[in-house]
């Protein structure tokens, strides 16, 4: 099982789970958490409850849900860290997000997984800094489980 790096839409990938960049509130949002919901479609007030019912969810923390029709099994909901220059621990919390989200994914049984870029849109995380952190994480999980995942990146 391997690490990739595709461009493309998040929703539109055909992986067991897609991770959604949520706030800690779990609610409908905009980039990949508005195009998430908005793809769900008629069903997205049913996600949003299912969220609801969940949270709030910690910065550092993940969530499963169903994908209410998405090509995905489910969806897993995840906050990152808000950028704050790096000394506020926001390596270990972003860190955290990749790792507890494999680790639903692993629980459900997941083969494949496809992540958004972690809080490297409005929460404000350097993208180089935040690629780092996604391969690292990736390469820690993949030495004690199989699993193919993949780091999709918008156009």
């Amino acid at each position: 099982m391997a690490f990739s790096i595709v461009h493309g839409d998040i929703v539109q990938m055909k992986t067991d789970a897609i991770v959604n960049a949520a706030n800690s509130r779990l609610l409908a949002g905009s980039g990949v958490c508005g195009a998430i919901f908005q793809a769900v479609g008629p069903k997205a007030h049913q996600l949003q409850e299912d969220c609801l019912a969940q949270a709030p969810c910690p910065t550092g923390q993940s969530v499963l849900t169903d994908s209410y029709g998405l090509k995905a099994k489910y969806i897993i909901h995840t906050v990152g860290p808000v950028w704050q220059g790096g000394r506020s621990g926001e390596r270990a919390l972003l860190t955290s997000c990749y790792a507890t989200a494999l680790a639903l994914a692993a629980e459900h049984g997941c083969r494949s997984i496809a992540f958004p870029l972690i809080s490297a849109g409005i929460f404000g995380y350097p993208k180089a800094e935040a690629l780092d952190v996604a391969r690292e994480a990736a390469a820690a999980f993949l030495k004690h489980h199989d699993m193919d995942i993949y780091l999709v990146l918008y156009p």
